[in-house]
């Protein structure tokens, strides 16, 4: 069984094993793979692991022998499912691996908004602290999470992490899904999407992106906000309007944002939200504990294992 892996290195950057994963068969594995060496990587493999490079109709039909694509993530939109299924190709994902992980970022993202921890721990280091005729100081208002609204719009297993960390906190919590859950995280009242944004301190989203959902967060919705609240995206990027968010931002419509995703990632030199005021972003990174990544890598290689014993799990597009 040969086994390719296009895009290993956000997985596995050196500090975890492929050993696993060699024993299921013949593997070769690509710290990265251009969009013009897709092809020419995974011809003759039955079965491809990709994180985001991209396998569309045009290369799944050059690949002869692919019988299963098995998706380093949670989100397989890299990935043409239905011409996969077409050519009897098994599509998989690796759901839950990073709950917690992103839920922590959520709150290292709103920590960092509301107690200014790296701004004022470098004002020390460049001397301010030592100058300063009091014991105390503090450059940008803090502010207490006990107590404030967190709205968290998407309320599956992440979107649940987060109201529990939130209620931990003190935080009321208000949520809204498409789908009422069957199962809510104590203490979160239901409300509606308008709501979401009008009535919390921090909006924080967990929703995946689809054709309603793509900038879900628009102008009209930021308008909505408390001048004072905060906007956190750990989801996925489109689901901004980075132009509206970078206004609101600009002109004090809210207080600020906490961003580990973008609307094209890497983002481009000119992305309005590099430059807008109290706008902090991290690169994608939510996912990204070892922690997780090891959850994830040890999913993966049980989905390939299962296919391969003919009981495939984790399907996200139906083989007949």
């Amino acid at each position: 069984m040969k086994i390719v892996v296009l895009d290993g290195y956000t997985l596995n950057p050196g500090d975890l094993s492929w050993k696993e994963l060699e024993e299921l068969g013949s593997c070769s594995v690509y710290d990265r793979t251009a969009s013009e060496l897709t092809v020419e990587r995974a011809k003759g493999a039955e079965i491809v692991l990709t994180n985001k490079t991209v396998l569309s109709a045009e290369v799944i039909e050059q690949l002869e022998k692919l019988r299963y694509i098995g998706v380093l993530a949670t989100g397989y939109n890299v990935v043409d499912v239905e011409a996969a299924r077409k050519q009897g190709v098994v599509v998989t994902n690796v759901p839950a691996y990073g709950t917690e992980s992103v839920a922590q970022m959520v709150f290292a993202h709103l920590l960092n908004l509301t107690q200014h921890v790296g701004h004022h721990a470098e004002s020390v280091r460049e001397g301010r602290w030592s100058e300063c005729p009091d014991f105390c100081y503090w450059e940008r208002p803090l502010i207490e999470l006990e107590g404030l609204t967190m709205g968290i719009v998407g309320l599956g297993i992440i979107g649940k992490a987060v109201a529990r960390l939130a209620r931990a906190f003190g935080m009321k919590v208000i949520g809204y899904d498409v789908v009422r859950p069957a199962d809510l995280a104590e203490g979160c009242r239901l409300v509606g999407l308008e709501d979401v944004f009008r009535l919390g301190d921090v909006v924080s989203l967990h929703c995946p992106l689809t054709g309603e959902t793509e900038r879900l967060v628009n102008k009209e919705r930021l308008g909505l906000m408390k001048r004072t609240a905060f906007l956190i995206n750990t989801s996925r990027g489109p689901l901004v309007d980075e132009e509206a968010l970078a206004e609101a931002l600009n002109e004090g419509e809210i207080a600020g944002a906490g961003l580990d995703v973008a609307g094209t990632e890497p983002p481009s030199g000119d992305n309005p939200l590099l430059k807008a005021k109290n706008c902090y972003i991290t690169p994608h990174i939510a996912w990204a504990t070892r922690a997780a990544r090891e959850r994830l890598y040890r999913a993966a290689v049980e989905n390939v294992a299962a296919f391969i014993a003919g009981r495939a799990r984790n399907v996200v597009n139906e083989v007949t």
